[in-house]
C-alpha cells in the first residue's frame, strides 16, 4: 500500500506542475519580488501592486512554501534565490523568460488540438519578452559557451539568429569582428542590449533580414548557430547548414549549439518536453540529437565533426 500511495503522489506531482508555474508567473507579472528586498506585510504588498489583500496573502504564503520567500511574524522577504534571479535589474534576472512562459501558456493549453492536427498554435506573440528571455538565459552561461566554442585563430564571426546578441556582445568585448544577423524587430532589441552592456555603437555589425532567404555575408572564421535549428524541419536545417558552409573562410568552422538530448530523443526530460514546445509553436521544429546534427554536417561536406557537452546543452562543431 505505501508504494501505491507514493506512486499516486508522483502522478499528482506531475499533473499539478502547472500550479507552481502559474503562481510564479503571476508573482512575476505583478513584480512582487521587486518589493520584497526588505520585509513587508501582505497588506503593504497588496497596496504596492494594487491587488486584493486576501488574494495577495494567499499568493505570498504559497511563494513562501515554494522557498522563494521567507515569512516571519507576518512579514515576507525574498530568499536569496528570489533576490538574485527575480528582482528587476539584477545581473541574473530571469523575469523576462518567465514572461515568455506566460506567452506560451495558451499554446500548451491547446496541445490536445495540436496533437490531432499537427499544426501549431497561431495566436499573439510577445516578441520582446521572448528575445529578452533569451538574454536572461544566455547571460548565465555565456563564458562557458564561448570557452567551449574555442576562439583561438578566430577573427571574423557571424552570430546567426543570435537574438539579443548576448554571445556576440561577449565576443566583441574580446576584440573580435562580430556580425549579428536576425530579424529587424530583433535587431532593435539587440542594439539596446548591446548599449546597456557598455558597447560602443560600432562594436558589432547588426545585419537585419531573414537568414533563410537573404545574403548572410562571406569569409567568416566562425559561424555560430545557437539555439536555432530546433525551430525548423530537417530539410530547412540542411539547407541552412549548406548556406553557412559557403559563408565560411577557407579554414572556417561552424558551431551548432543546441539542447542536449539522447539519440532516442527521450532524455533528459526538459529536452523531450522542449520538443513539445516546438510542436505547439512551429510547423516543423523539434529537439534534435547530436547524432542527427553530426549527420547533417557530414552530408554538407564539412569535416572533423566533434561534439562537446557544455552548460545545459551541446556544441557540435565542424570545419570547412
Amino acid at each position: 500500500m505505501p508504494d501505491i500511495l507514493e506512486q499516486a503522489k508522483e502522478v499528482r506531482r506531475l499533473s499539478g506542475g502547472f500550479q507552481t508555474a502559474r503562481a510564479l508567473i503571476t508573482a512575476n507579472n505583478y513584480r512582487v519580488f521587486d518589493f520584497l528586498e526588505k520585509e513587508r506585510t501582505a497588506l503593504a504588498i497588496a497596496r504596492k501592486i494594487k491587488a486584493d489583500p486576501r488574494a495577495t496573502e494567499i499568493l505570498l504564503n504559497a511563494l513562501t512554501g515554494m522557498d522563494l520567500l521567507h515569512k516571519r511574524r507576518g512579514k515576507y522577504k525574498n530568499r536569496p534565490l528570489a533576490s538574485r534571479m527575480l528582482v528587476t535589474g539584477k545581473k541574473y534576472y530571469q523575469g523576462d523568460i518567465i514572461s515568455h512562459s506566460e506567452m506560451i501558456w495558451d499554446r500548451w493549453a491547446a496541445l490536445d488540438r495540436i496533437l490531432k492536427t499537427g499544426k501549431p498554435y497561431t495566436g499573439p506573440r510577445n516578441h520582446v519578452a521572448f528575445i529578452l528571455g533569451m538574454h536572461n538565459l544566455s547571460v548565465l552561461k555565456a563564458d562557458e559557451i564561448l570557452k567551449g566554442i574555442g576562439l583561438d585563430h578566430v577573427h571574423r564571426v557571424l552570430d546567426l539568429g543570435g537574438g539579443p546578441g548576448t554571445y556576440a556582445i561577449e565576443m566583441a568585448k574580446k576584440g573580435l569582428d562580430v556580425s549579428l544577423f536576425d530579424l529587424p524587430e530583433t535587431m532593435r532589441i539587440a542594439k539596446k542590449v548591446a548599449k546597456e552592456s557598455g558597447l560602443t555603437r560600432n562594436s558589432i555589425r547588426f545585419m537585419s533580414g531573414d537568414f533563410l532567404r537573404d545574403d548572410i555575408g562571406m569569409d567568416y572564421d566562425l559561424v555560430l548557430i545557437s539555439q536555432i535549428l530546433h525551430m525548423f524541419s530537417e530539410k530547412v536545417n540542411m539547407n541552412l547548414i549548406r548556406k553557412c558552409k559557403k559563408a565560411l573562410s577557407h579554414n572556417g568552422k561552424i558551431v551548432i549549439h543546441e539542447f542536449i538530448i539522447n539519440e532516442e530523443r527521450t532524455a533528459p526530460v526538459n529536452s523531450s518536453l522542449f520538443a513539445i514546445n516546438m510542436l505547439v509553436n512551429t510547423s516543423g521544429g523539434r529537439t534534435y540529437s547530436p547524432g542527427e546534427i553530426r549527420k547533417w554536417l557530414k552530408k554538407a561536406g564539412l569535416r572533423k565533426v566533434s561534439k562537446k557537452e557544455v552548460a545545459d546543452g551541446v556544441l557540435v562543431s565542424a570545419w570547412k
